[in-house]
């Protein structure tokens, strides 16, 4: 048996009618660029996400420039951000002259120390960057409430997290709608993926959404003029096309994602070797990944690949031993948690279309490994 780690073609061939009418009625119109497409996207998902604006962008990786640019993460700021995920959390901050402060993980979500992060505010801290990673919100209740205590502008990364939720004053909000400005990745693996890059940012402020939006266009608000240096970063009407047809099945891939990993988790949890990171209760998780900490993590990976299952590791090596990030200073054995982590991390095939015999095979050949070794 042969199981991807992930596919778009299954979900394509399932809704192949819909996808293409949808792409040749932007081929028909010829308006590529900002379209009807990006404009009806943009109010769905606003309605969908419960905010007030929501802007597309090209990436989540530009979203976190252009969100860092806004709030001001450049010139010497410092902003927290954990040293366990993806690089782009924290390039927005480099790429525009800001400090990255890196700040360890919890142990049992994954998500940013927040213990940690109170340790490392000072004069010069502006901002906090909380990456709401895999499967679940970071605990944003705290953060707001360590904002509000520093004056710290809140940039959500929530480029995994499209669907998730969190508790915060007792009433249930999607992550990445509760700071100043939420990010979103809808990169092709994504719960919300296109095919291609795109991106969306959020905000509740009415400024703030008027400026992503000039920013979006070379810093412009009418053609041709020009009042901030902004970037060339706008969702294709194409992609905005395809995402609309996705969004109308996010409940349902969602719920899918769900069972397929319950069913992980009962299997897997009667492996003694396999750790399965902890769902806080306050969150309701979305499985964008299914991972499991394991020993002989890499073996595992290679046993699992000659058994035609896919894997993928998130992340091999924390932020702050990147060569590029080596002039900040930090050294092995500075976030304990995360180096350990990056160790023993190992995803598992996980999208909508999996079935129950290919987990039940993934989940038999792992425990396989365990017994011959």
């Amino acid at each position: 048996m042969n199981i991807p780690f992930y596919t778009a073609t299954r979900e394509y061939k399932a809704h192949k009618d819909e996808f293409d009418a949808a792409v040749i009625n932007v081929m028909e119109q010829g308006s590529f660029i900002l379209g009807d497409e990006v404009n009806h996207f943009e109010k769905e998902a606003a309605e969908y996400l419960g905010v007030k604006y929501a802007i597309g962008v090209a990436s989540g990786s530009d979203a976190l420039v252009l969100g860092s640019d806004i709030l001001g993460f450049k010139n010497g700021a410092e902003v927290l951000t954990p040293t366990f995920t993806f690089f782009a959390s924290t390039s927005c901050i480099a790429r525009l002259g800001g400090k990255p402060v890196f700040v360890d993980v919890d142990p049992e979500t994954l998500n940013i120390d927040l213990n940690d992060a109170a340790r490392k505010v000072n004069k010069n801290t502006v901002g906090i960057i909380p990456v709401h990673l895999f499967t679940q919100p970071a605990d944003m209740q705290r953060i707001m409430d360590l904002s509000r205590t520093y004056n710290l502008k809140v940039l959500e990364d929530a480029a995994e997290a499209w669907g998730m939720e969190t508790k915060i004053d007792n009433v249930w909000k999607k992550a990445g709608t509760i700071g100043d400005i939420g990010i979103y990745s809808f990169f092709p693996t994504k719960t919300l993926g296109a095919y291609g890059d795109a991106g969306l940012m959020v905000t509740n402020d009415e400024e703030l959404y008027k400026k992503i939006k000039s920013y979006r266009v070379h810093g412009s608000s009418v053609k041709y003029y020009h009042d901030y240096i902004g970037y060339n970063s706008r969702l294709d009407t194409i992609q905005a096309a395809i995402l609309r047809v996705k969004l109308k099945r996010t409940q349902e891939a969602i719920a899918s994602r769900t069972r397929i990993a319950a069913h992980y988790t009962e299997r897997l949890s009667q492996i003694p070797e396999v750790r399965i990171p902890k769902i806080d209760e306050r969150n309701r998780a979305v499985y964008y990944v299914y991972n499991i900490l394991v020993p002989k993590r890499d073996e595992l990976a290679s046993y699992l690949k000659e058994k035609g299952i896919g894997t993928s590791i998130y992340y091999p090596l924390p932020l702050h031993q990147q060569k590029c990030f080596a002039y900040l200073g930090y050294k092995k054995g500075d976030f304990p948690v995360a180096e350990r982590v990056c160790n023993e991390i190992l995803a598992l095939p996980i999208f909508p279309e999996l079935t129950d015999d290919e987990v039940d095979y993934v989940c038999d050949a792992i425990q396989s490994f365990y017994k011959r070794n």
